[in-house]
C-alpha cells in the first residue's frame, strides 16, 4: 500500500440523494415518503411512549378503584433508643442535623420519630417529631430531655371573612 492509493474505495464527495425531481429519478413523486398518513408530512414526530397506535391505551383500559392517601401522606424516619445509645456521647443535642450526620436519617422525609426500642445509658437532649411513650420514659430516666418540634401549621381553609348580617327593617 503506498499513498496514491489510500483513499481508493472511500468517496468524500458522495453526491446528495436528490428526492422529488421526477418519476425517472428513481425518488419522484412521494420522494421516498410513502403514500399518504403521518410520515409522509413535514414536521412529523415521533409518538410518545406510551402512545398505542390509536386503541384505547393501557392506562386508560384499567379500572380506577380504591383510594390514596400519597396527597398528604407524611414519612417519618424511625430511630430507636438503642440506635441514639450506640451513635452519641453523654450529653450530645440529637436533631435532625445530628442524625443525618451520623448516617440514622437519609433520604427524603417530613419528621423523625424515636422509638422506645433497646436500652439507653447515656443522658441525650433529643429533639424530634414524634416520641413514643416508652422512648420518652427512657430518655428522661436517665436525666435527658425530649423537645417535641411542632408541625407545620394547618392550612386557613375559609380565608374570606363572615358577612355582616342584614338588617331586615321595614
Amino acid at each position: 500500500m503506498d499513498l496514491s492509493t489510500v483513499h481508493h474505495g472511500v468517496h468524500k464527495l458522495k453526491k446528495k440523494k436528490r428526492v422529488g425531481r421526477g418519476l425517472g429519478s428513481g425518488h419522484g413523486k412521494t420522494a421516498s415518503h410513502g403514500g399518504k398518513g403521518q410520515w409522509g408530512r413535514a414536521g412529523a414526530t415521533m409518538p410518545k411512549a406510551l402512545y398505542e397506535g390509536g386503541q384505547m391505551p393501557l392506562i386508560r383500559r384499567m379500572p380506577k378503584r380504591g383510594f390514596s392517601h400519597n396527597y398528604w401522606r407524611k414519612v417519618y424516619v424511625v430511630v430507636n433508643v438503642s440506635d441514639l445509645d450506640v451513635h452519641f456521647n453523654d450529653g450530645d443535642v440529637v436533631d435532625q442535623e445530628a442524625l443525618k450526620g451520623k448516617g440514622l436519617a437519609n433520604g427524603v422525609y417530613d419528621g423523625v420519630r424515636i422509638l422506645g426500642n433497646g436500652d439507653l445509658g447515656k443522658k441525650l437532649t433529643v429533639k424530634a417529631h414524634g416520641f413514643s411513650k416508652s422512648a420518652a420514659e427512657k430518655i428522661t430516666a436517665k436525666g435527658g430531655t425530649t423537645e417535641l418540634i411542632p408541625g407545620p401549621k394547618p392550612p386557613k381553609k375559609n380565608k374570606m371573612k363572615p358577612r355582616p348580617p342584614k338588617n331586615n327593617q321595614s
